[in-house]
């Protein structure tokens, strides 16, 4: 059995789901149903990714919701504000260490991704104002857009870090300034901005969670100008998310 605890945050726009199991792993959707039965899909992609394995395909899969936030947020934008419950927990070396080394997994497979796509000034995308701008656009915005989070995410945890232009450098950084604090593993919870709770799991969490949301575009846009063999899948995001190719 495939287990998957949620996370869900709520309102009449839409809902997003996290799997809290799975760091980082998420679906959105207009209907609760909608959310949660892309999940499985999500957590395939993440297994493949993570440890390179399928999720079985006559096995049944169980969604256990464990928590549920109502939210004013822009949850069809993949706004989020969220604490697990058990993001309040404190971390082991060992737990901290393998979530460190996934975070940093990721900004290399978006790296990656990013490197693949052939010019990175072109986008299909219209523009569209969300919560915090215009969205990103083109490969170079996506990219530069996911990395200066660094250290916004930090910031709400009372690290301050100085971005570094290369997303993996950056994330790299980033570890060694939570690192320099003492008792970090203690897994404190900060009222970040406008009240907002965070914790050092859930800037683990965050790092993946935003990675995947930027790839997914960016890959789904890479595939749909340039196909499928041009560009990079380093997360395994499957077929389904590709879109037609267009000539724009």
């Amino acid at each position: 059995m495939v287990l998957i605890r949620t996370v869900i945050e709520y309102n009449d726009s839409g809902f997003l789901v996290h799997a809290e199991n799975y760091c980082g792993a998420f679906a959105r959707g207009k209907a609760r149903e909608e959310a949660l039965g892309k999940l499985r899909g999500e957590v395939e992609s993440y297994t493949l990714w993570v440890a390179g394995e399928r999720l079985p395909d006559d096995g049944p899969t169980k969604i256990v919701v464990v928590q549920e936030k109502a939210s004013n947020l822009e949850i069809g934008d993949a706004d989020s504000d969220v604490l697990f419950s058990a993001e309040k927990l404190p971390l082991s070396q060992e737990e901290y260490l393998d979530l460190k080394s996934l975070a940093i997994r990721s900004a290399r497979d978006f790296e990656r991704l990013y490197r693949s796509i052939p010019d990175k000034n072109r986008t299909t995308l219209e523009q569209r104002q969300t919560f915090y701008g215009p969205i990103p656009r083109t490969a170079q915005e996506m990219y530069r857009h996911t990395n200066n989070v660094t250290s916004y995410y930090a910031g709400e945890i009372g690290v301050k870090v100085n971005n570094l232009p290369n997303i993996v450098e950056n994330r790299i950084n980033a570890f060694e300034c939570i690192e320099s604090r003492s008792r970090f593993l203690y897994n404190t919870v900060y009222a970040g901005q406008d009240g907002e709770e965070w914790s050092l799991r859930k800037v683990l969490r965050r790092f993946i969670w935003h990675d995947r949301i930027h790839a997914k575009a960016m890959y789904r846009m890479g595939v749909g100008i340039w196909g499928q063999q041009a560009i990079e899948n380093p997360y395994f995001f499957p077929l389904q998310i590709q879109v037609r190719k267009t000539g724009s």
